[in-house]
């Protein structure tokens, strides 16, 4: 086998650095025992901290919906109490003469209205506005005098607790009259 002088030849026990075309060196240095058995800590300390993590998340996701239960069981527990004092009123009235009745009713009217305004709910105001669909539920038109579309008879008074509409009210909403009526 002749050789140039150029050429290098290889004794081919030797094993090369790169595989056949690859470009990728085939041996990667083993690292040592003491790091790998480092490493398998530092996995089973993360791994650790991770189903700790993960039980605490679940811990915190079961707290919180039982104490958004019990808060919605009892979000109207106040109001109810307070409704209790106007049950009461209401049972002394019925015992007491029909002369102090009606007054015993108006002080109980008085005494529901300031509970409702203690817990933000308002009376929506109907009569004589002009018909407002967020606010209103038309259950009548009436021919009228008045301007088309003007509430003319709360049948049911509408309320808000704060902002929020939760009863609208129910109206009677007038229209034009029939005017054209011919002469004969």
């Amino acid at each position: 086998m002749g050789c140039s002088m150029g050429e290098d030849v290889k004794d081919p026990a030797e094993k090369d650095e790169f595989s056949a075309g690859s470009g990728v060196a085939t041996e990667q240095p083993v690292p040592p025992l003491s790091d790998i058995d480092d490493l398998r800590k530092q996995y089973d300390d993360l791994n650790d901290r991770f189903l700790r993590l993960a039980a605490d998340f679940d811990n915190f996701r079961k707290r919180t919906s039982r104490e958004h239960e019990t808060i919605k069981n009892f979000a109207n527990e106040r109001f109810a109490l307070d409704m209790l004092e106007v049950v009461e009123n209401l049972e002394r009235a019925l015992q007491s003469e029909d002369t102090h009745l009606r007054e015993g009713l108006v002080q109980i009217r008085e005494l529901c209205s300031a509970i409702l305004q203690r817990h933000g709910i308002s009376p929506i105001d109907a009569l004589a506005k002009k018909f407002n669909p967020a606010e209103h539920e038309a259950i009548a038109h009436i021919p009228s005098d008045k301007d088309e579309g003007m509430v003319i008879d709360e049948v049911a008074r509408g309320y808000r607790m704060h902002e929020k509409v939760i009863r609208f009210a129910k109206v009677a909403v007038s229209k034009k009259k029939d005017n054209e009526r011919m002469e004969d």
